[in-house]
């Protein structure tokens, strides 16, 4: 066989969400926005003698390095995409960002915690007009900050039908088969996206529990109020951290991220007593699902059979079949494996 007559089933692993581009831009812009508010920040508070404002400035700088890191997975991610270094593309950088992300994102709430447990067990005198004028200032960064990763974090996307490249054993290649747009679903999510989401997110919860705490203490006298909305601040963050550490880390160790569409593919191809004796099932990048498939038969079919019974599963991006012969006739029996002429 000719190297140029098995060019029409090779394929490519490009597993990028649908809005990677419009992602990467957007959090470029934020990481923009937060270097600025920090670097007027330490600058300003160095030169009028604000510790206030050279601390928020500080703490402004762990979030624009988590930013980074989701800025860089983009840029990494679409700079290496064809690369055969990847078995399934680059389309888990995502996760991976998300997840040291979600890593700084909770020692940054662990900060917040202990410094304000320190302010209830010593507390000090707080210029609380200053002090508020820099929680307002953050807060109308970060909200513009959100607004901008606001897209499509907390939703579904479409994906752009992948081909489905289905394999059998022994080598009988189908075709590409086109996928349309899928439903969408929690492994739609942008991991990446939402971690730049909740790390602005996190920043604006602060400087509103900063204003709320600053006004109780400043009008009431209540100098605890501070202190203790830090506390809750804290437990706040920790909880989206957890769930942003929980979901990134079920992508990376390849958990089946579908339990119903795992069973809709063994239903699928169980018929005609044709049985799944074997099926992976994971996430390859935000909208992307890949399925490897091991198939017993008494009879076994052309690849281009199982390839249409899984046509209509459209969240399936790259789809690998293997067929075995029963050697006695019958599916409960051990297989023989079919090899290339």
């Amino acid at each position: 066989m000719h190297s140029h007559s098995i060019d029409p089933w090779r394929h490519e692993h490009v597993f990028l969400g649908e809005h990677h581009d419009r992602n990467e831009r957007r959090i470029w812009i934020v990481v923009a926005l937060t270097l600025a508010m920090m670097v007027g920040e330490i600058v300003g508070g160095t030169v009028f003698g604000s510790l206030a404002l050279v601390a928020d400035g500080w703490h402004m700088s762990t979030h624009a390095a988590a930013l980074g890191i989701s800025a860089l997975a983009y840029l990494y991610a679409r700079r290496h995409v064809r690369s055969d270094r990847f078995a399934f593309g680059t389309g888990k950088l995502g996760e991976l960002a998300a997840f040291a992300s979600a890593i700084i994102l909770a020692m940054i709430a662990l900060l917040i915690g202990y410094e304000s447990v320190v302010r209830l067990i010593n507390p000090v005198p707080i210029a609380y007009g200053e002090a508020i004028a820099i929680a307002v200032l953050g807060l109308a960064v970060n909200l513009g900050s959100a607004w901008l990763l606001s897209g499509d974090h907390h939703h579904g996307h479409h994906s752009h039908g992948g081909h489905h490249h289905d394999h059998d054993h022994d080598h009988d290649h189908g075709g590409h088969s086109h996928g349309g747009h899928s439903h969408g679903g929690h492994h739609a999510h942008d991991l990446n996206m939402r971690s730049a989401y909740i790390h602005v997110m996190a920043d604006a919860a602060t400087s509103v529990l900063a204003i709320l705490g600053l006004l109780a203490a400043g009008l009431f006298g209540w100098t605890w109020m501070d202190p203790i909305v830090g506390l809750v601040g804290m437990a706040v963050i920790l909880g989206w951290a957890y769930g942003l550490i929980r979901d990134a880390g079920a992508v990376l160790l390849d958990t089946v991220p579908d339990p119903a569409l795992a069973a809709a593919v063994r239903t699928t191809l169980e018929t005609d007593g044709d049985r799944v004796t074997d099926l992976h099932l994971w996430r390859v990048g935000p909208g992307h699902l890949a399925a490897i498939v091991a198939l017993v038969s008494d009879h076994p079919k052309p690849v281009d059979v199982y390839k249409a019974r899984l046509a209509h599963l459209e969240e399936l991006s790259h789809v690998t079949v293997e067929v075995a012969r029963c050697e006695d006739g019958r599916s409960g029996h051990h297989p023989r494996r079919r090899h290339a002429a």
